[in-house]
């Protein structure tokens, strides 16, 4: 069965539990190049050995030369594909402008960009240009990167980006005014969810002006699974955090999500940047593998309308190219 029929015939077959080997079974991924943040750890490291496995050349992109160089050479010995490394801090302006021009002169082209990297719930901290960590890291530092990585994928075919957002931007809007809490007290949650609506925003921006290029844009829910994302948390935190999943299922009248494997969680990020039926679109917010509603009252799932809004998409852009200094013409 060629692989875009099989594809059409397993697309409601993924859901909740699907794995990334699952996702991706089947398909040959020769040819294809994609470049992956926060690779060597959790959802990015898997989502990189599954595609590796696949026959994909994968770019293992992190802020730790050492890490990124373990995880490379665990994973090409695993799979026998071509892996390389890109080292960025998405913390920094200056790391992420320096590790997309390398990357530019390093490498033929970009097909699929997984901006996966991020930073969740952690004490008021600010990056190395003054923003607040949150917004800094998993916001703007992609912003600035993925404009430098834009020659790539303009090389590239069938190119795709995502970004990892989560159902946390159900928590916050983008708060345009004061976006690194100057003018109000911090709240570690609040500046997630700011942090991850601003993710669905960027995917909607990519999508406004780069799709008649060929280029499409995802930000996407992987689910919730315990990897070093949680780091910060404390277990006061975690006790929150559990209270709040059990108040929003009672809420909706439905079983508490159990949390899911690495593997289950890596697995939407893969069936974005394979799936045959996603060609030609964009600005999109998928979950446990398919397209999640626009939903502005169901806390276990879909895609708050502030996050997709395009007038909002608009007015987040200008205000990052404004903090980065970075136009994009």
């Amino acid at each position: 069965m060629p692989r875009e029929a099989r594809r059409r015939q397993a697309i409601g077959d993924f859901g909740k539990t699907s794995t990334a080997d699952e996702v991706v079974a089947g398909i040959d991924m020769g040819g294809r190049t994609a470049l992956v943040t926060g690779a060597y750890s959790g959802l990015g490291k898997e989502t990189v050995r599954a595609m590796a496995a696949r026959g994909a050349h994968v770019i293992l992109s992190g802020r730790d030369a050492g890490k990124l160089d373990d995880a490379k050479a665990e994973i090409a010995e695993a799979t026998g594909a071509q892996i390389d490394t890109l080292v960025c801090d998405l913390a920094s302006i200056e790391s992420c402008r320096t590790g997309g021009k390398q990357a530019q002169e390093r490498f033929d082209k970009i097909d699929l960009l997984i901006n996966n990297a991020g930073i969740m719930a952690c004490p008021e901290m600010q990056t190395a240009d003054g923003f607040e960590m949150q917004f800094g890291t998993n916001h703007l530092g992609h912003f600035v990167l993925t404009k430098y990585l834009l020659p790539l994928l303009e090389k590239g075919s069938g190119q795709r980006i995502v970004n990892l957002s989560s159902r946390g931007h159900h928590i916050d809007r983008v708060h345009l005014d004061d976006p690194f809490f100057e003018d109000r007290d911090y709240d570690p949650w609040l500046s997630y969810g700011q942090s991850k609506t601003a993710n669905v925003l960027f995917a909607v921006g990519l999508e406004q002006r780069f799709a008649d290029k060929g280029i499409h844009a995802f930000a996407l829910h992987p689910g919730g699974i315990m990897t070093n994302l949680s780091r910060h948390l404390t277990e006061a935190d975690m006790a929150a955090l559990m209270e709040r999943i059990r108040k929003n299922a009672e809420e909706s009248g439905q079983e508490p999500d159990p949390f899911k494997t690495i593997p289950q969680g890596a697995a939407t990020t893969c069936w974005v940047t394979t799936e045959p039926e996603l060609g030609g679109r964009g600005g999109l917010y998928p979950e446990d593998c398919h397209i999640a509603d626009v939903d502005d009252e169901d806390p276990m799932g879909g895609v708050r309308s502030y996050a997709i809004d395009p007038a909002i998409a608009d007015a987040l852009w200008a205000k990052s190219e404004e903090l980065t200094g970075e136009s994009w013409g």
